[in-house]
């Protein structure tokens, strides 16, 4: 539950091409009501706050973090309000913000947005696969603080209410090479997955939905890829896509929506390395690992079935 001490920060929210996800998932936080305590909103499109948007743009007023959800562009006729650009508004806001926080994949990459058009719909931090987005890597807020992103689709709403509560407190964030904190990001979503030991022994399951059986090797799971904390926080405290026979999709990474999501590409047979794994020691242990036999693995799976 978020420290409610001291006065409320406030938090000034707008939107680019966004399909409000990340707002309902904030609005679906266990401890919201601790968490409205803690932050006041200047403007968010969805909740009744004391300014709208064109006047909070005329208004002199600070904003501590100005949070951006969806995709974005500098092209007026594809993301406008009120008959202005985008860049005509975070003009007007950035100047006033301490932080600025990319929320959700499409804020933060582009998300399934730059799929439509990768030149002129992008994060703020890349446009398409390549750097240089709305923002890019050098920005820094008057107060000479980084851009941070939040990617997810959706954001989990408990690393938004941890990374504003880190702001508002003063405490140092460590930022990784693309500016996501590493208090949550530092993580994979293979982490605290049950399916582990399947992963391990190669053993697959061959359809979605089940309890057993790895994901990875026939279903496309990216968790190995990703990085995020979701299997040790889990969703509404109680579950994740892989405990419910659903791979992970990697939306927190810059390469969402991977094409063809449900299918792990395969080199020679052999599938993606996982992170922070050499190819010659993966390939090698996942050899002498497939040699064996794990009766007792293969009879649960094959129990569910």
């Amino acid at each position: 539950m978020p420290d409610v001490s001291g006065e409320p920060f406030s938090i000034a929210w707008v939107q680019g091409l966004t399909c409000n996800g990340n707002s309902h998932s904030l609005l679906n936080y266990a401890h919201y009501a601790s968490f409205c305590e803690a932050f006041s909103f200047l403007y968010h499109p969805l909740l009744p706050t004391p300014f709208d948007l064109q006047t909070l743009m005329r208004a002199d007023v600070p904003i501590d973090v100005l949070v951006i959800e969806g995709a974005l562009s500098h092209d007026a006729s594809i993301v406008e309000r009120y008959g202005m650009g985008l860049d005509t508004i975070l003009d007007a806001l950035v100047a006033r913000a301490t932080h600025v926080v990319c929320v959700g994949s499409c804020a933060s990459f582009g998300g399934v947005f730059k799929e439509r058009n990768p030149e002129k719909i992008m994060g703020g931090l890349f446009r398409g696969e390549k750097e240089g987005g709305f923002f890019g890597t050098t920005f820094k807020t008057p107060k000479g603080n980084p851009l941070i992103n939040l990617p997810g689709c959706p954001v989990h709403p408990s690393w938004i209410a941890e990374v504003l509560m880190l702001l508002k407190h003063r405490q140092p964030l460590r930022l990784d090479a693309l500016q996501r904190p590493k208090e949550v990001y530092a993580y994979l979503a293979h982490h605290g997955c049950l399916r582990n030991e399947y992963f391990e022994w190669k053993v697959d399951c061959d359809t979605f939905g089940t309890k057993e059986g790895c994901l990875f090797y026939e279903q496309g799971c990216q968790g190995p890829m990703t990085h995020a904390n979701c299997n040790k926080i889990l969703w509404n405290e109680t579950s994740s896509k892989t405990r419910v026979g659903s791979p992970c999709l990697g939306c927190t990474e810059p390469s969402f929506p991977k094409q063809a999501l449900f299918l792990t590409p395969k080199y020679m047979s052999l599938p993606a390395t996982p992170v922070g794994v050499s190819k010659r020691a993966y390939y090698a242990l996942a050899g002498v690992a497939k040699g064996f036999k794990i009766e007792r693995l293969e009879k649960r799976l094959m129990d569910e079935d």
